[in-house]
């Protein structure tokens, strides 16, 4: 019986208590179960980790699955900026990231991303590494807002490409799915960036500002 590309790595690479833990909560409370790909979070923290990021901006927390990831691949000085629109999601994620043992390094945000995407802007904060996994049909404003807001080198990257097929379905034309299709657009075209997105699970832009 064959099995797909995701299923075999997934067996290969067993998540820890911690995360599994973080997904059950998330379960429990009826959250929407949409954390990053547990082989994708695991690229996350290799990236970070490889790149030597210091400075890192989450849109959106949901219940920390992610911020762990993120959070794992910092050195001793690193930081995690998270922006969520839900104060009780933000409180669930700031909880578990002190749980694996970065409360004292992560910065919870709350309120619409765009909003404090430009405070942090006003603020002239920089950032070495970018995660973006929030609503959808803001996404290439978030790009945007990315390379404004990143240093040289700095690595963005973007959940969600493929909308669960309906980014690749061209009978499928709602307001999300244009608005990743505009995003995955730039992310391939935009000459301040080098870029590429990974076909497994639900797609993973990986890009670099110049």
């Amino acid at each position: 019986m064959n099995t797909t590309p995701e299923d075999y790595i997934d067996q290969l690479f067993q998540e820890d208590e911690l995360l599994l833990k973080v997904k059950e909560t998330i379960r429990q409370k009826g959250m929407p179960e949409v954390s990053v790909a547990a082989a994708y979070g695991r690229l996350l923290t290799m990236l970070i980790r490889i790149s030597g990021a210091r400075h890192i901006l989450e849109i959106g927390a949901l219940g920390g699955y992610s911020g762990i990831c993120l959070a794992r691949g910092m050195g001793d000085e690193g930081r995690l900026t998270s922006l969520e629109l839900k104060e009780e999601y933000a409180a669930l994620a700031g909880q578990h990231l002190a749980e694996a043992g970065y409360g004292d390094r992560v910065e919870y945000r709350i309120g619409p991303a765009a909003d404090s995407l430009e405070q942090l802007k006003q603020e002239g904060r920089k950032f070495d590494f970018f995660f973006i996994d929030a609503d959808k049909e803001n996404y290439p404003a978030y790009l945007e807002y990315a390379i404004e807001l990143g240093n040289p080198g700095a690595m963005i990257a973007g959940d969600n490409c493929f909308l669960r097929g309906r980014t690749l379905n061209w009978d499928k034309n709602g307001p999300s799915v244009q608005a990743v299709r505009r995003f995955n657009q730039l992310i391939a075209e935009d000459e301040r960036l080098e870029s590429t997105l990974l076909p497994s699970y639900d797609g993973l832009a990986l890009a670099r500002i110049r």
